[in-house]
């Protein structure tokens, strides 16, 4: 392996461990993860570096109203650079001298897959290649990456265990997503170069995206229009509360993994390579039904219920096993469901000014 490797990733644990501030790159802060990922970094002082294409896959203003919460803070900085642009992502890590990087902009989004399949292998799948490539020639010392509870696809076994083989994704996005994994693992052997890929399970809260089913269900309730129930509603998910999400997202991205020479052989996500996986759910699958009487009482109101067949590419159930996350980093997702929903609720009122 390229000795010029360690050096580097010497420099990021010693910075982890004993500085109040890391330079970090993260990518996708136009967008609801991202966001919030940056604004917990700068809470704990480090200098964060934003980059987006601030594209329209949803309303543009809601992605502008975020960097505006971040613009005026100390230490951010942003580029306005779509994932694709070889050049100027090589640029700008290159220029960086960030410590690591944290990659959480994606074209998002099951069913849309179904739609605008090209946008998915342009942002995800050449996007990604990009940030590899840039984290490799520039000495990067570790690369955190969204995945997504979506590779677990066609998967009868629960709850979802990151050692399960996730060989049938029903879904191009959850196909690209796993594409990245297997990507990050190559670079990771290849080059020495430290990933770890973060499998989010259903991610709500303030700020969060439009065409998300929260979002959706409380704009329809509150003006008096039916929501879509799909699969009649026999479905359940882990939801995990956005400030959940991020704190797993960066007690993560401070462990920097470390090659497993006993690797078991039947696990994909850890590697004789500096690689590894983890989920980063609530651990507690909920009803859908649940969920929607839930959102009711947070509300005041009533939903009209439009029941629907399952739509394609969509699973029944998502479920994380989080006993990895718990081990390695000292975290368990907790915020119960109700009280997520009414921060979402009351954000969104506040937002939209109700």
């Amino acid at each position: 392996m390229p000795c010029e490797w360690a050096p580097r990733r010497v420099v990021f644990l010693q910075l982890s461990a004993n500085s109040k501030m890391a330079r970090i790159l993260v990518t996708g802060t136009a967008g609801f993860i991202g966001f919030h990922t940056a604004q917990k970094l700068l809470d704990r002082g480090d200098e964060v570096v934003g980059l987006d294409n601030v594209n329209d896959y949803y309303q543009v203003q809601l992605k502008r109203d975020r960097l505006s919460e971040l613009a005026g803070r100390d230490g951010y900085h942003f580029h306005e650079v779509p994932l694709e642009d070889a050049a100027a992502v090589s640029r700008i890590v290159a220029d960086g001298r960030f410590d690591s990087v944290i990659h959480l902009a994606a074209q998002a989004g099951v069913r849309y897959s179904l739609e605008n399949p090209r946008a998915y292998v342009d942002a995800n799948l050449v996007g990604f290649i990009n940030i590899l490539e840039a984290c490799r020639h520039n000495n990067i010392g570790h690369l955190s990456y969204a995945s997504s509870s979506s590779v677990y696809g066609a998967n009868k076994s629960k709850p979802f265990r990151t050692s399960d083989r996730v060989d049938h994704p029903v879904s191009l996005y959850a196909a690209t997503k796993k594409a990245n994994e297997l990507m990050a693992h190559t670079y990771s052997h290849l080059y020495d170069l430290p990933t770890t890929g973060l499998r989010f399970f259903t991610v709500y809260g303030p700020w969060g995206r439009p065409d998300m089913a929260l979002w959706l269900f409380t704009e329809a309730i509150l003006n008096d229009q039916p929501i879509k129930v799909f699969n009649n509603g026999q479905m359940r998910r882990d939801f995990t509360y956005i400030d959940d999400i991020v704190e797993g997202v960066i007690r993560v991205n401070d462990k920097v993994p470390q090659p497993n020479p006993d690797k078991d052989p039947l696990d994909d996500t850890t590697s004789a390579a500096p690689y590894k996986v983890y989920n980063i759910g609530n651990n507690q699958p909920v009803e859908l039904m649940t969920m929607i009487t839930t959102l009711e009482k947070c509300i005041g109101k009533e939903a009209i219920k439009d029941m629907m067949p399952m739509q394609p590419g969509d699973v029944p159930e998502t479920f994380a096993d989080i006993d990895a996350l718990q081990t390695d980093v000292g975290f368990r997702p907790d915020t119960p469901i109700d009280v997520g929903i009414q921060k979402f609720v009351d954000w969104y009122r506040q937002y939209h000014v109700i």
